[in-house]
Parts: C-alpha cells; structure tokens; sequence
C-alpha cells in the first residue's frame, strides 16, 4: 500500500512516517506540508491512500481531499487533526473521508485502520 503523507509540522511528519513503517506492507511515497504542493504530488506519486492534516502551511486539507476525490476518487483519504470536532468530521465525511482521527489521542486507531485495510 503506497501512502503519501500531508502535515504541515515536521516532527509529526516524522512521527506518521514512523508509524507508516511499523504497518506491514505500507510504504510512504511522499510527503508535502502545502494543499497546492500536497496535489501536485499526489497526483505524480498516485498513491493508494493519503494520510491528511486540515491545517496546513498554505491552504487546507480540505482543499487537497476535494482535489482528490474529484481527480482520483479510488485513493482513500484518512484525516488527523488537532481540531477534531463534529463540524470538521462531517465536512471530512461529506468530502469522502474514510476515516477521521484525533492526532492527540487516536494514533493507534490511525495505525489499526491503515492495517487493516493492507489486510
């Protein structure tokens, strides 16, 4: 499973990177802390699934999951963020989230997710 990361913040890129590897037969394909950035390389590395932050440096996630879902709607998109509130979710689950996490408490439900759909 090819996976492209989007975190504007380094240490949590490296943080999801490091939890990338410890999913068997994940690979991460890239990675961008940008929207505009976070498109154009998603589209170049055509990964199966994106793991997306809403707050990025310049745009914001939901910017990259509609630009996903309208040019690639098969790559699965899960979103983590610090603002994990109901409004968000439902705008995450109307864009075609499939999964929508807490990066403070729900890593772990990140990783599960991400392995089970390897399995």
């Amino acid at each position: 499973m090819k996976v492209f990361l989007v975190e504007d913040a380094a240490l949590l890129r490296e943080r999801l990177a490091a939890l990338l590897a410890s999913v068997p037969g994940a690979i991460t394909v890239g990675q961008a802390a940008g929207a505009q950035e976070a498109i154009e390389a998603i589209r170049e590395a055509a990964p199966d699934v994106v793991v997306l932050d809403l707050h990025l440096h310049q745009g914001n996630g939901f910017d990259v999951l509609r630009a996903i879902k309208q040019a690639a709607p098969h790559i699965d998109v899960y979103v983590v963020t610090n603002f994990a509130n109901d409004s968000y979710r439902q705008v995450a689950t109307r864009l075609g989230a499939r999964g929508f996490f807490d990066k403070s408490t729900e890593f772990d439900k990140l990783r599960e997710a991400l392995a089970s759909r390897v399995a």
